[in-house]
């Protein structure tokens, strides 16, 4: 499509409410209709400004004007695009740019078989001037007249849209239509408006909700941000858009700065967002404030924002904060490895946790004694002391050589057995040899390799002091240096040990586990229980 330029200003009337405003993404007009585009220029009346159509063709223009004789159907007035006569071939994108392409504002434009109406609800007895497109100040186009008509109903010759009383049979739609002259052919401007009329004031007024006026928004550097700006409108003449100090922000989301509308209508009630993008904030923004507009025929409000850099923690508090937590973890574990057997004792008896018996075992300990050729071992009296404390005190179930093997039974068969019934084999050093099975530790050695139970060794502290005196061979020394490097040893410090809270008791206790806990109507064979 080619343009026309023409000589002139643009009346500042052109500002009126009928009229489209580059703030917005699309237009509508009538086929045979005027269509006027105005670049949103506030106060920079002497910028460059450079029209691009749908075809890419570009013209600039200052406040004087040149015409191009070779299309009559368009023409630019000062910084605003005027279509004579809309068609088809009008209908597309338009953009305007100016201070050297900084600032840009688009339009879609629409040619449609019907008008667009614009709706005003007015109260009982209230006066109203309706509006009519304004008289365009251009030498070029000669004002010839501007009609007004009602439907339903007539009008007067004299009416010029102002109602001094407004009654309920004013309602109607309302047409003005301004006719101008050019090249011997008149050209139409029209508006059509809805007038509803209301009993009495109901005090509906648009207001915006949020953002607050004053609200600051703690952004950072680089990051993307959208601000929503919500309001609660009521006419189609009302309007929200985002201002950046003077100037709109533009729609098109080419721009590292926009802001696109939307409408959603329910209740009478029209729920509009601007929603102000960021595509990535920089150091330029935070100098700038935003402003949310609105606009209506009773009454104009904003709030005005602004953006501030979050601010970063000080790199000495991270430091102290890191340092705390180190000294809180490396604390927590230095006293849960030296206390970690009393903790785990106090929990097993205050929850009263106990073991699972869903892994198969019949019992929680074999007591396993051998012959330690020594006078390091213990006695009778001690070992059954031991047996009898665990049984009966600590609840353990116990797989005794003496009791649970049955007679007859092969030795070494015997105790590969009860090893594998069992959750754990305590070996305890005898003297003299009780004869339960002394001589068995190679077979020992080799289920533990296997990994079917575990070794908990009782030593006394002659054992540790004298070491194991006379000696039976190297092979016995042998398996008996391996088992111990294998499991868990625990010390028999003699009548010392006797006590429940005695290291001996504590330690043997946190190696056997919790003991399993049977009901009456348990068995050892079919019995579940959890901990």
């Amino acid at each position: 499509m080619k343009l026309l330029v023409h000589l002139c200003f643009l009346s500042t009337l052109l500002q009126d409410a009928c009229l489209m405003k580059a703030r917005r993404t699309s237009m509508n007009v009538k086929e045979g209709e005027m269509a006027l585009l105005l670049c949103p220029l506030r106060q920079d009346h002497s910028a460059i400004v450079t029209w691009t159509t749908s075809s890419n063709k570009r013209m600039a223009v200052k406040n004087e004007s040149s015409v191009e004789e070779r299309d009559m159907s368009v023409l630019i007035h000062g910084s605003n695009l005027v279509i004579l006569k809309a068609s088809i071939n009008h209908q597309g994108n338009y953009s305007c740019t100016w201070n050297a392409g900084r600032n840009a504002s688009s339009f879609d434009l629409k040619v449609t078989q019907k008008m667009t109406n614009y709706t005003v609800q007015h109260f009982q007895g209230q006066p109203l001037q309706l509006k009519c497109p304004t008289h365009l100040n251009i030498s070029s186009l000669y004002h010839n007249s501007t009609k007004w008509q009602k439907h339903p109903g007539s009008l007067p010759t004299s009416f010029h849209g102002y109602i001094r009383r407004v009654d309920m049979k004013d309602k109607g739609v309302y047409t003005c239509t301004t006719s101008y002259l050019y090249g011997g052919q008149l050209y139409n401007l029209t508006r059509m408006t809805v007038l509803e009329v209301r009993d009495e004031d109901s005090g509906q007024n648009p207001v915006i909700s949020l953002p607050h006026a004053g609200t600051i928004f703690q952004v950072d550097i680089g990051s993307e941000l959208v601000i929503k700006c919500e309001a609660v409108l009521f006419t189609e003449l009302e309007e929200i858009y985002w201002l950046k100090r003077e100037s709109y922000v533009s729609d098109s989301k080419h721009e590292p700065v926009y802001s696109i509308i939307e409408e959603n209508k329910k209740d009478g009630q029209i729920l509009t967002t601007a929603s102000l993008t960021f595509k990535e904030v920089t150091e330029e923004h935070l100098s700038d404030n935003y402003t949310c507009q609105l606009e209506s025929p009773s009454l104009n409000s904003k709030v005005t924002v602004s953006l501030v850099q979050r601010a970063r923690p000080r790199f000495s508090l991270v430091l102290s904060v890191v340092g705390i937590m180190v000294v809180m973890v490396v604390a927590s574990t230095v006293i849960y490895t030296k206390k970690k057997i009393d903790i785990t004792l106090f929990l097993r008896d205050t929850l009263g946790c106990f073991s699972s018996s869903s892994d198969g075992k019949t019992y929680d300990a074999y007591i396993l004694c051998y012959n330690s050729d020594t006078d390091a071992g213990l006695n009778e009296d001690e070992r059954r002391w031991i047996e009898k404390v665990l049984e009966e005190q600590l609840s353990y179930s116990l797989c005794l050589y003496n009791r649970d093997v049955l007679p007859g039974e092969a030795i070494a068969e015997a105790v590969l057995s009860c090893i594998k019934r069992s959750r754990r084999v305590v070996l305890i050093p005898s003297s003299p040899d009780p004869g339960s099975g002394c001589g068995l530790l190679t077979a020992i050695h080799s289920a533990l390799v296997e990994r079917q139970t575990h070794l908990i060794l009782i030593k006394t502290e002659q054992a540790e002091v004298a070491g194991s005196g006379p000696q039976r061979d190297n092979s016995f020394l042998e398996t008996l240096r391996l088992l111990a490097k294998t499991g868990n040893c625990v010390t028999w410090r003699g009548p010392g040990s006797q006590s429940l809270t005695s290291s001996f008791w504590r330690q043997l206790r946190y190696y056997l586990t919790a003991p399993r806990q049977l009901s009456s109507m348990e068995t050892p064979l079919n019995s579940y229980s959890v901990c």
